[in-house]
């Protein structure tokens, strides 16, 4: 996933953490990893992940300090006798991804919602704080 970089401060950094860390994720298991989207707006950041088929209550979204990780597993075994043959499946759907946000985000106003295969996690951000630089006109 290419990645637009921005002279955002604070921004910057996280997309640069993005790039060295192979896009922002780290994988627990290579297998089917979801594409993600990221998005960044004035006022949130919105990281979008394609994960059709799966039921919602099957995610676990987990925030540790500056860490986000979405992750997911599901172990279903599938077993067939006939007269001559026994056939066994193994599914496995197991995918994490973590992700370090930059300090500007309201990490107690995280959101998510999941509809129609797309997980998105909204990520507000913090007002800027006021600026205590001014000059000051001598009487």
């Amino acid at each position: 996933m290419n990645l637009v970089k921005f002279n955002h401060p604070g921004f910057t950094s996280f997309f640069d953490h993005l790039e060295r860390n192979h896009s922002g994720f780290h994988n627990h298991n290579r297998g089917n990893v979801p594409s993600v989207n990221i998005i960044e707006n004035d006022n949130n950041f919105v990281i979008e992940f394609a994960v059709p088929g799966v039921k919602k209550d099957e995610f676990n979204i987990n925030l540790d300090n500056q860490t986000l990780t979405v992750s997911r597993e599901v172990k279903e075994e599938k077993e067939e006798k006939k007269d001559n043959y026994t056939r066994k499946e193994f599914v496995y759907g197991n995918f994490s991804r973590s992700f370090t946000l930059p300090k500007n985000i309201e990490f107690e106003k995280i959101g998510a919602e999941y509809n129609e295969g797309i997980l998105e996690l909204l990520l507000p951000k913090k007002e800027e704080e006021a600026k205590l630089t001014r000059d000051i006109k001598i009487s």
